[in-house]
């Protein structure tokens, strides 16, 4: 019966500080999630180049050190803000259209409805290839009965190919691709003016053309990789994948782990032989 007197003290500081909330969510649609978008759909498109160049990518992601302290301070949590934020803001903000003369409500409105199938396609990625949650017991009772959990760092191109069977997997992917490189470059786009950097209707045309040729490299880098992974041998990618992984463990540079391996099984590295 309380909830409406609750709600009201968080509504008013969330109005009080419109502004800064403003101004967060946009830096942080920047930096970190732009900019670490970017750089994992690159990555992803390295594919192109075969099982070899994918897998050797994974393989310095994960040679990180504290690697999921990484992905949860400068991806995930930024991430969840930027969407809360977001959706905030487009339930309860005030709209910028007058600020956007160039393009009117469809900009506008098309920013807003990529924005939540942005959101959606995100956390099903991350629960589709990840599982959400690293935990023995998540992943066995929860990710793997549902299908989930299905990318395997260390056999890269394999396990994405298998994930990306079918029809409705990879047709998703690509609506989710198209959607949130759209968001970010027209992200881009909007946040030059909220930051004053290009205010006249002459420097905003300018910067219109760059945002949507830096869309489209990206969202055409997004669109390789799903060609490439559907393209991929799955057989061939596990074999190359598989002796790669065996020579980095005798070299040293890859620290053995079965969870990241399709399977579980890796070969063992070899004993010294006894001095006679």
């Amino acid at each position: 019966m309380s909830s409406p007197a609750t709600s009201a003290p968080v509504q008013s500081f969330l109005l009080r500080h419109d502004f800064l909330i403003r101004r967060l969510h946009s830096l942080s649609g920047l930096v970190p999630v732009g900019a670490y978008m970017t750089v994992h759909l690159l990555t992803n498109a390295s594919l192109v180049g075969g099982a070899d160049v994918f897998q050797k990518n994974v393989f310095m992601i994960h040679s990180l050190p504290f690697l999921p302290v990484i992905e949860w301070v400068f991806i995930f949590l930024p991430i969840i803000f930027h969407a809360v934020a977001g959706v905030w803001i487009s339930r309860n903000g005030k709209s910028n259209l007058q600020q956007y003369r160039l393009s009117g409500n469809r900009r506008y409105t098309w920013q807003r409805i990529t924005a939540y199938i942005a959101i959606v396609f995100i956390f099903t990625h991350v629960f589709h290839l990840h599982g959400w949650f690293q935990n023995d017991w998540w992943l066995k009772n929860v990710a793997n009965p549902l299908g989930m959990a299905s990318f395997r760092p260390y056999n890269a191109a394999s396990s994405l190919a298998t994930a990306l069977g079918g029809f409705l997997w990879p047709v998703f992917y690509a609506i989710g691709v198209l959607a949130t490189t759209f968001h970010f470059a027209n992200g881009i786009w909007t946040a030059g003016i909220t930051w004053g950097v290009w205010l006249t209707p002459k420097s905003q045309r300018r910067a219109s053309i760059a945002c949507t040729l830096f869309g489209l490299f990206i969202g055409a880098a997004g669109l390789s990789s799903l060609v490439a992974a559907k393209t991929t041998d799955v057989s061939k990618a596990a074999k190359i994948e598989n002796e790669m992984y065996d020579a980095g463990i005798q070299l040293h540079t890859i620290t053995p782990d079965d969870h990241k391996r399709t399977g579980g099984t890796h070969v063992e590295e070899p004993k010294p032989e006894p001095v006679q």
